[in-house]
């Protein structure tokens, strides 16, 4: 926690720190900066701000419901104007331009450093570096490229290139960082980016750009270090409370006291706790989680329409709250004949504003998010500090299983690990017969189970979206109503009263996993809360930055 706490403190240093603001694509750094290892140090730390790693949001996915609101990705209106576009270009190209300068100027340090401790504070830069254009390519595709030092005449000159020419420069950085990086650190050392968080983010990189062999190859390589284990319970990994789990292979910390945190907490709080409840999970995303039996809701025998949250994979209620169970202090529950709930260290019977018919407010389709949620989203203003996983080794296991189901090799190994993602939700060994546990099948198959369990594994996480573009699943997922609870009326007369709470049977699941709720809709069960829109001709790229096409003579991508 020292370490840590130290690691922090250099972040936020760097923060205030105007004298060392390297602009994106300009001449911005001294010709002496970076001559000592203490520079070198600093300059790194600044790399590290969380504003230069991006997230996609779970607002942009089939995960969530935002009362009748929509995003622009979700209500097909992204363009080049937008904000979130414009900001993600510029931090990302201006975290390039600070790592390019890290690279260039590294060199004035060698008189007073090894040869080994040279290319490690390079190879970290060059990690960073390989992350960012990574995140670039993946969204935008079609992005200029530099590895030098340029002011902003020469940054204006620059032309796109092809998106192969970029992902092989990646790797490029990759393959240094995995060369030069520490394995561990000790723990008297500050720990720094490692060996397995360049294998790691290779491996995703390449995953997402459809280069399964390097995928497999570079996460097996992760995997083979031994160096990352899964946490035991899955729901307390997302706790603020748990710093530096094993499974986190490449994390920025957070610290309340020094205002890195994860803020807008009061949107996904109930509101018997105080919150609003406005930011919750869909129903696309509850009836996804499979059965204990291992069978979607649809085919399992034991699946309970009127308790959806009864015999499901653990990783339902940990994701998502479960009804008539504790949460923040009360008893949660959104059923409209409970007008009044438990509030538990009282032990007294409250007023229910978690229901609609007290609370016009209150979650419109009736859930609330579970993960990651605990008392201390009730201090502080809001304001939180879990650990900013960026990758962890879940995701490592199942990129591994899922390049080898795409390159058709399938074997033991790919439900292997699986298994090991699934046994650690129901918190039993790989090898128990207490969990439904994945069996060797044909591609098709095991591609879809593959898919869902990353659903579960990963909701709220931010990983959802870029695996419906790059499954090209998008035009189907994000084309579908986004559905809720009837009005309160409607609901106790139509609904309630007829023995059809919560739903009157399991929504059937499509072949690609995908929950169907139109028989619902017809038969006026059921309300349409916001009309969903993604145009498969342009949205699976995002758009460049209209200032950089009018500027700059970029290339806008088609359809925008």
């Amino acid at each position: 926690m020292k370490n840590l706490f130290l690691l922090i403190c250099g972040f936020i240093l760097l923060q205030s720190c105007h004298s060392l603001d390297l602009n994106p694509l300009s001449d911005g750094s001294s010709e002496t900066w970076n001559s000592t290892p203490e520079e070198l140090e600093m300059s790194l730390n600044g790399l590290y701000k969380q504003v230069f790693w991006k997230k996609d949001l779970d607002d942009w996915s089939d995960d969530w419901i935002y009362r009748d609101g929509l995003t622009e990705v979700t209500n097909a209106t992204l363009n080049g104007q937008s904000a979130f576009i414009k900001t993600w270009w510029l931090d990302t190209y201006k975290a390039i331009a600070r790592a390019n300068t890290i690279i260039k100027g590294a060199d004035r340090a060698k008189d007073k450093l090894s040869v080994e401790q040279l290319n490690m504070f390079i190879a970290e830069a060059r990690f960073v570096r390989a992350c960012m254009y990574a995140s670039l390519l993946s969204h935008f595709g079609h992005i200029i490229y530099t590895d030098d030092i340029l002011d902003i005449e020469q940054a204006k000159n620059l032309k796109q290139v092809e998106p192969e020419f970029v992902l092989q420069k990646i790797y490029e950085d990759f393959d240094f960082a995995i060369a030069n990086l520490k394995t561990k650190y000790a723990t008297t050392e500050l720990h720094r980016v490692t060996k397995g968080a360049a294998m790691a983010m290779k491996a995703r990189i390449a995953l997402y750009r459809g280069d399964f062999a390097t995928a497999r190859n570079a996460a097996k390589d992760c995997i083979d270090l031994k160096q990352y284990n899964l946490h035991t319970d899955f729901a307390s990994l997302f706790l603020s409370s748990t710093k530096n789990s094993p499974e986190s292979i490449f994390l920025l910390p957070r610290s309340i006291a020094l205002n890195v945190v994860l803020d807008d907490r009061q949107n996904y709080i109930t509101r018997n706790a105080g919150g609003w409840a406005a930011k919750d999970p869909s129903w696309d995303l509850l009836f996804s989680f499979t059965c204990t039996d291992g069978l979607t809701v649809d085919k399992s025998p034991s699946f309970n329409p009127s308790n959806p949250f009864l015999y499901r994979d653990p990783r339902c209620k940990a994701t998502i709250a479960a009804f008539d169970e504790p949460l923040l202090d009360y008893i949660y529950t959104p059923h409209p004949e409970a007008l009044n709930v438990l509030k538990i260290s009282t032990g007294k019977q409250v007023q229910n504003n978690d229901n609609r018919v007290n609370a016009q407010y209150a979650s419109f389709n009736g859930l609330v998010w579970k993960k990651g949620v605990d008392n201390e989203w009730l201090l502080n203003s809001w304001r939180t500090e879990p650990d900013n996983i960026i990758i962890r080794y879940a995701d490592v296991l199942l990129i591994y299983a899922e390049a080898k189901i795409e390159l058709n090799e399938i074997d033991q190994t790919v439900v292997d690990a699986i298994n090991q993602v699934r046994a650690r939700a129901y918190g039993v060994a790989p090898t128990s017969l207490d969990f439904p546990a994945v069996k060797l099948e044909g591609q098709h198959a095991l591609r879809q189970v593959l898919r869902n369990e990353r659903r579960m594994e990963f909701a709220l996480e931010g990983l959802r979206y870029m695996d419906l573009i790059r499954w090209k699943l998008a035009e189907k997922a994000l084309n579908k109503p986004n559905y809720g609870l009837l009005d309160p009326a409607d609901l106790l007369a139509k609904v309630v009263k007829t023995g059809k709470w919560f739903l009157p049977t399991a929504p059937i699941i499509d072949a690609d996993g995908l929950p169907d709720f139109s028989l619902f809709d017809q038969q006026g069960l059921i309300k349409t809360i916001a009309i969903r829109k993604f145009d498969a001709s342009k949205q699976y790229l995002w758009p460049i930055p209209s200032t950089e096409v009018l500027t700059s003579g970029l290339k806008q991508n088609p359809n925008y």
